[in-house]
Order: structure tokens, then sequence, then C-alpha cells
């Protein structure tokens, strides 16, 4: 697995945020009101970045130069806390941008830890209100990073309160919680993902289907992704998009190893209107020809044709 997305997020001093636009009402999964564009992840510039030996961020102005020059027009930060909003908003507006979503870390499986993530994510909350943004994503941290170690059920009945706990409080504020996973929730059974849909209640925690680390951590199934959406779809609030071929990342996205138009007439047929959210990342052994406007470029061009029924 390639560095990180929490990694990255240590280092950067999150200078990133959002046009002034005015509070709106949670996204509700399920909800008919298409997007009215694609945005893209912070996590997918880092990785090129990180190839040419660059720290995005590290120069605000350069970076939010390129990811305009490359046609995006929504951005989805990942943040640490409110005082990276706070230093977002200004930059974001400046470049016309909008922040329709956020990434947040959390610690949910310990209860000395609980309580100060949901305090945290609460008070980057309250600084996003400025930004408009009504969507929240968070993947809750896993034992320990790299490892093997699964949660036990206590640890999984722990977090999905917890969870739902979050969800509930952003709820009041007008945001929408969504729950991600990377490989390791989908290990043994994917009960840790299962657990976090079953114990929670959809109105307070909706889905971030994040497509191909469900297919990656189910063993590279596309039967398993495709369980998952006629398990949960009416849940699903956004959903990551990035492609491989062998399995391996691809520069862009692109037909691959996932169905994407399946994934995309399976959503409109559930009749569900997902923040769509490009994430299509480097590792180890993906090509190496693209830098990152003309990647970002093209990543727009396939998925505006792939997802044409449900962007408005």
């Amino acid at each position: 697995m390639p560095v990180g997305r929490r990694p990255f997020l240590r280092t950067l001093a999150a200078s990133m945020g959002a046009s002034l636009l005015p509070a709106s009402q949670a996204i509700q999964a399920g909800s008919l009101t298409k997007p009215k564009a694609i945005s893209c992840n912070s996590y997918s510039w880092l990785t090129f970045y990180g190839r040419q030996g660059k720290t995005w961020m590290a120069d605000p102005d350069a970076s939010f130069q390129e990811f305009t020059q490359s046609g995006l027009t929504a951005y989805e930060p990942a943040v640490n806390t409110a005082d990276d909003v706070r230093k977002l908003i200004p930059l974001l507006a400046t470049y016309k941008l909008t922040m329709p979503s956020l990434y947040v870390n959390s610690t949910l499986h310990r209860p000395d830890e609980a309580q100060k993530s949901i305090d945290s994510v609460l008070s980057i909350a309250e600084a996003a209100r400025q930004a408009g943004t009504t969507l929240f994503v968070t993947n809750p941290s896993p034992i320990r990073w790299g490892s093997e170690q699964d949660k036990t059920d206590a640890d999984l009945n722990e977090q999905a309160k917890n969870l739902d706990r979050l969800g509930a409080e952003l709820r009041k504020r007008g945001i929408t919680l969504a729950y991600h996973t990377h490989a390791p929730e989908h290990r043994q059974a994917a009960r840790e993902f299962h657990h976090m849909l079953l114990g929670t209640d959809p109105k307070n925690v909706s889905l971030c289907l994040d497509a191909h680390w469900v297919y990656r951590g189910s063993g590279n199934s596309q039967v398993a992704l495709f369980d998952v959406v006629k398990l949960y779809g009416k849940r699903i609030a956004e959903v990551h998009i990035r492609q491989s071929r062998g399995g391996i990342w691809q520069e862009t996205f692109g037909d691959g190893d996932l169905d994407y138009r399946r994934l995309a007439t399976e959503l409109t047929a559930l009749k569900v209107r997902p923040l769509l959210v490009l994430e299509q990342c480097l590792e180890k052994d993906s090509p190496n020809t693209k830098g990152p406007v003309e990647a970002h470029k093209q990543d727009l061009v396939y998925a505006k044709e792939v997802f044409s029924g449900l962007i408005g």
C-alpha cells in the first residue's frame, strides 16, 4: 500500500478551503438532487506531487492554480482541525472552488479517545459553516495503521455507537456523515464494514462508497462491490472514484478492472444521486507518463461521460 492519507496529513499545513456559500441542508442518501460538479479529493494530488518530489499545498497558490487548470471546480480536502478549514475558505474563494465535502480523521473504537474525536469533528463542522459544506467523510482508525490486527467485537460495538453519535450531532448541524473504508474493514467476512452500517441509524450514518477499496479489500472482487451496492445502495451519499488495471492503480480514470458504467447504471436505478469524487491515486507500480494537471483533465472527461446521468 502507498503512503497513507493520514501520514501525509500530519505533514500538511493545510491551507485549503471553499467559496463563501450559504449553509444548506445536509445531503441525504437517496436524494434526487444531482450534484452540479464532479469533485476531487486532495489525496490524489498528494500522490502526484509526491512522485514529483513536491508537497501538495506547500505553496497553496501554486497548488490551486494547477487544480483549477485541470478543470476541477469542487474540492474535498482532508483536514485535521478547524483552523485548517478557516485557512481554506479565503483560498478557495479566490480560486472560485466549492467544498461540498471534506474528509476528517476519527478514532471511535476506544472510549477514552472517541469523545476527543467527536469534539474535534464538531469543531471542524462549526468552522465549515461558512463554506456551505454539507457532507463529512470519515474512516475510523484501525487498531494500528499497517497492522493485520482486527478489532474485537467490543471494539466494533463501541465504534458503531460512537459513529452513530457523531452522525446524529452532525445532522443537527445540517451535515451528513458518510462512513468510508479502506481494505482492513473488509477482512474477516467484512464484519467491521457491515457492523458500522447495520449498527447505526441510516438517518445518522450514510455511506461513502470507495469502490476500489471495497474491491481490493475483498480480494479484487466486483461481486463483493456490487453486493455492497445491492445491500446498502440507498445509503450511498458519496462515491470515491479510482480505477486499476491488473490490480494496479492507473494514472487516469478510464476502463479497467471495475465496471463503473454498471455502477452508474445501478445508482441511477436506485434513484440515488451521490456526490462523485475523483481519487485517482498513484502507487508503487502505477504508470508514470503524466503530470497531475494532464491526468486530472483526462479523469474529468471520462468521468463526465460515465456518470453523465448522475450530474446536473
